[in-house]
């Protein structure tokens, strides 16, 4: 694998960047594998990265039904934050953020990570009282939130208006400047690279049909569209297809799947300088490097497994856009797209194992998978290789929905309920 770096840049230059390899193989199935993960998305292959890596287990498959990134990690709007209420949640997300920092030195590869701040207005009082308890949370377990006055938001996003008559008036606003955003193709692709780099088969275009089972019940690996292939550990990262997916080997899981559409804007020149989100609305937005608006939406109202969802409730984010930013109102909308969310009945994630021996799964991220990316792909590394969960991730296990110890983050989420 070629290291990058200015001089290598240089040189490649000069050769008329003749001389650059392929970022990772086209690789074809093998008979068995010691894990395989179902999913090419960013956490199917950070998983990968980190057991190769720190687990020094490189016999692994990475097996996704389309290309790589092609689902949720390339559908997203990249936001990156861990301003969660739970303390189970904040542990998870900054652990995240912790890995988020220096992700670009530790693949050799730019993932544009951008520590721009995310600022969430209330707009009422409910608002208030919810973002300033979340505050308070956040700081007794270490992460950086604070409130900001109108004046003090209106200070730090500049477009934002403070019309006290607007529908949704600005009645403050919680920062977390240590968040922000990353180039989400860019996260898979340098994920890909580095666990390719160290042995693991990247298959695309493979479509998993079924998971086996042996008759003392255990994972013996996974149909595909090219043949069966052995595996002792099958991990399943699969976003909204988790539940398709597990049903083949038996399981029924407390998952939903919605689309969740998101919007970008003509290009213009920089102007917006952080992200900016509204819970009440369910619309945020940020700027992207070549100055698109980039602006996300809640989730569709109906479980479908389509990645295009209705124009209604676009119509309904745009409006909101535009009475919160006026400055926006006569720009056009370049285009729209949408992903697959599953979402679990506490709003937060399963990660862990699963009752059937060998078999692993991490999905239920609802609209926070691509925040958690790496963070959600070094512990389910660390829950395969070991196989028990790290102390982070093991309040994420699937008994809690019959335990009844719930980590409840609808709110935090902002996902609708």
């Amino acid at each position: 694998m070629t290291r990058f770096s200015a001089l290598s840049i240089l040189r490649q230059a000069l050769a008329g960047n003749s001389g650059w390899t392929p970022q990772w193989p086209e690789s074809q199935p093998k008979a068995e594998y010691d894990v395989v993960i179902v999913g090419a998305g960013g956490h199917g292959l950070a998983c990968a990265y980190y057991l190769a890596k720190e687990h020094g287990i490189t016999n692994v498959a990475v097996i996704d039904k389309g290309w790589l990134g092609g689902g949720n990690t390339g559908r997203n709007t990249t936001i990156i934050r861990s301003n969660y209420l739970y303390d189970e949640s904040a542990r998870l997300y900054d652990h995240a953020v912790d890995l988020w920092e220096n992700l670009s030195q530790d693949l050799n590869y730019n993932v544009m990570y951008s520590r721009r701040g995310v600022m969430m207005l209330a707009h009422n009082v409910h608002d208030v009282q919810s973002f300033q308890r979340h505050i308070h949370s956040n700081r007794l377990n270490g992460v950086d939130n604070r409130w900001l006055t109108p004046a003090e938001a209106k200070a730090y996003c500049p477009p934002l208006s403070l019309n006290p008559n607007a529908r949704y008036p600005v009645m403050g606003a919680a920062l977390q400047q240590r968040a922000g955003t990353a180039r989400h193709d860019a996260v898979a692709w340098g994920y890909a690279r580095a666990a390719a780099a160290r042995g693991v088969d990247i298959i695309q275009n493979c479509a998993v049909t079924a998971i086996r089972r042996g008759a003392d019940g255990a994972v013996t690996g996974v149909e595909t569209a090219k043949g069966f292939i052995r595996a002792k550990k099958v991990a399943v990262s699969a976003a909204g297809n988790t539940s398709v997916v597990l049903d083949s080997a038996g399981l029924r899981m407390p998952l939903e799947s919605f689309p969740l559409q998101a919007l970008v804007s003509e290009p213009i020149k920089p102007v917006f300088p952080c992200v900016v989100m509204s819970n009440t609305v369910h619309a945020y937005i940020s700027q992207s490097d070549k100055g698109e608006l980039v602006i996300g939406s809640g989730t569709d109202q109906y479980v479908s497994y389509s990645q295009r969802g209705g124009l209604p409730l676009i119509e309904h984010t745009v409006a909101a856009i535009c009475e919160i930013f006026p400055i926006f109102t006569r720009m056009r909308m370049l285009r729209k797209w949408g992903g697959i969310v599953d979402v679990t009945p506490d709003r937060s994630p399963i990660l862990g194992k699963l009752p059937v021996k060998g078999l692993y799964v991490n999905c239920g991220w609802g609209t926070g998978g691509f925040k958690a990316t790496p963070g959600a792909g070094h512990l389910l590394a660390w829950t395969v290789a070991k196989d028990e969960p790290h102390p982070i991730n093991a309040p994420f296990t699937l008994e809690r929905f019959t335990t009844g110890r719930l980590i409840d983050e609808a709110a935090a989420a902002a996902v609708a309920h």
